[in-house]
């Protein structure tokens, strides 16, 4: 008999809520995180008082009931609806497009107005686009795309859009109506406190080792591997393979995050830059996401950047060539045995947070637990 049932690496909400099914059914889990602290991308510090998140905004939206019901029996929400703003070089425009953004635009006041000023605009558009560009501009026609689309989309992915492939963005959201409510799900909130509760909750009864590579080297691997009878994998899969089909790519993201002595500094939780200009893509405000009162507040700069190996991978590049050795490592994966491959980084695919919680919820529920 091993001394664990299930050997979980990385503590982010896949390994998290892998763990606390196996755990709920009297499994023994050892939890190992690269990081000197749990809880992956969530991770939240505590700065004068306000919930920061350190890898980002994170909010929490779905339309799955059970997931749901399943983070609330952890932690309460609160109400906050994401809202965010676009600065194009001091004009400032609502998100996701919608009456206010085309007010704003053109001056239009009805629907019937916004929906033939953007079918003048795609007039010019390719039946069949051939790449980003064209096919924005064939969802959402010149002004949007120039002033909302083209910039933002360059810096984040590094390259201009005429090289970035159509299906990158296969919709954008255009809505006829006064309504900036970001996301159209049915349930939306932040935890109250931060997502280290639900993490924490969620790990409530396991073994952790922090700071451990787990693919630091294969000894390291066989030695933790060798303590459980079945390993949860949420790493890079290619690094899990030791890179035989070539590295997967991403973009990554640098963050500046400060304190400033000033109470609101842009009144909302997340502003975008959308001109070129800019060098960073967005600034959050982490005090609104809590409708915070506190004295000062915090902003991070978030920079969207190439990513080396060095780097903490965040968004993957699904183009064609990478999707092409990410299926050779999913097939090198469909034969392990013992070995669960489940998240965004084991998955090379971009996640939101209730999709991830479904996932492995599922892959529990085929465990068995």
């Amino acid at each position: 008999m091993k001394k664990y049932d299930y050997l979980i690496v990385g503590s982010g909400l896949f390994g998290a809520v892998f763990a606390h099914q196996a755990m709920k059914k009297g499994k023994k889990c050892l939890v190992i995180e690269k990081r000197n602290h749990v809880g992956g991308n969530i991770y939240c510090e505590n700065i004068n008082d306000i919930t920061v998140h350190k890898y980002g905004a994170h909010i929490f939206h779905t339309n799955d009931k059970r997931v749901w019901e399943y983070v609330n029996e952890l932690c309460e929400f609160n109400r906050y609806t994401n809202c965010p703003v676009a600065n194009y070089k001091g004009e400032l425009y609502n998100l996701p497009f919608n009456m206010n953004t085309f007010n704003k635009l053109w001056g239009v006041v009805t629907p019937q107005e916004a929906a033939d000023k953007i079918a003048s605009q795609q007039a010019c558009a390719k039946d069949e686009p051939s790449n980003l560009e064209e096919q924005a501009i064939k969802l959402v026609g010149t002004d949007i795309y120039e002033k909302l689309v083209k910039d933002y989309t360059e810096k984040q992915w590094g390259r201009p859009c005429k090289e970035l492939p159509a299906f990158i963005i296969k919709r954008l959201p255009v809505r006829f109506t006064y309504d900036n409510n970001y996301f159209n799900d049915a349930y939306q909130g932040i935890p109250i406190g931060g997502y280290n509760k639900i993490i924490d909750k969620l790990l409530e009864g396991a073994d952790i080792k922090l700071g451990v590579d787990f693919n630091e080297s294969d000894e390291i691997r066989r030695q933790y591997m060798q303590l459980a009878e079945k390993t949860v994998y949420t790493g890079t899969i290619d690094s899990f393979f030791d890179y035989k089909f070539g590295t997967l790519e991403y973009r990554t993201v640098k963050f500046e995050t400060e304190i400033l002595d000033t109470d609101n500094y842009q009144g909302v939780a997340v502003m975008n830059y959308t001109d070129k200009e800019t060098p960073y893509t967005r600034i959050i405000e982490h005090k609104h996401f809590e409708f915070g009162t506190q004295k000062g507040t915090v902003i991070s700069k978030e920079y969207s950047e190439a990513w080396t190996l060095e780097k903490e991978p965040y968004y993957p590049v699904n183009d064609s060539k990478n999707h092409e050795v990410y299926t050779k490592y999913a097939d090198e994966a469909a034969k392990m045995q013992g070995v669960v491959f489940g998240g965004r980084l084991a998955e090379y695919k971009y996640y939101d947070m209730d999709k991830v919680i479904a996932s492995a919820l599922d892959a529990a529920e085929r465990e068995g637990l």
